[in-house]
């Protein structure tokens, strides 16, 4: 059975916080205005924006590999954030299935055909799936630590 997205239910929250060790990681991964430490429970309703759909990769084992949300940003966009893949699980792959298959339900539940993210431009690792999955930089929307990026479908 391949890897499945599928929506995230309360006890994936508590694998997810087990992935995030500091408050830079914390940062890094859900932005700045997330508080760490943060108690698990409290994870699903820090993270809710209003309208945003949050989505776990479950491999073939059934073991909780990323997790990733959407929303939309404005009137053209839907954006990606928060995307993780488990420390144990970089690496093989999962990242690209959970960017793929995230983008797809963004663009089908919104009907949206420009799909944006940001990432840490010290981060080599996701700069390079992204440029894969045909993310382009959009400069003017980035500052000297964070990369804007874009996909249009």
């Amino acid at each position: 059975m391949p890897p499945t997205l599928r929506p995230a239910v309360p006890s994936d929250y508590v694998v997810i916080a087990d992935w995030i060790h500091d408050a830079k990681a914390c940062a890094r991964w859900a932005g700045p205005q997330l508080p760490y430490p943060f108690a698990t429970a409290d994870l699903p309703e820090l993270l809710a924006k209003p309208e945003s759909q949050a989505f776990t990769l479950i491999d073939p084992n059934q073991t909780v590999v990323g997790f990733a949300q959407f929303w939309r940003r404005d009137e053209q966009r839907v954006h990606l954030g928060r995307i993780i893949v488990s420390p144990e699980a970089r690496g093989l792959g999962y990242g690209r299935i959970l960017c793929e298959q995230l983008m797809q339900r963004a663009i089908a539940a919104t009907g949206l055909s420009i799909v944006s993210l940001r990432v840490y431009r010290d981060n080599p690792g996701a700069l390079h799936l992204y440029s894969q999955l045909d993310f382009v930089v959009v400069e003017p929307d980035s500052n000297t630590e964070v990369l804007a990026m874009e996909h249009r479908a």
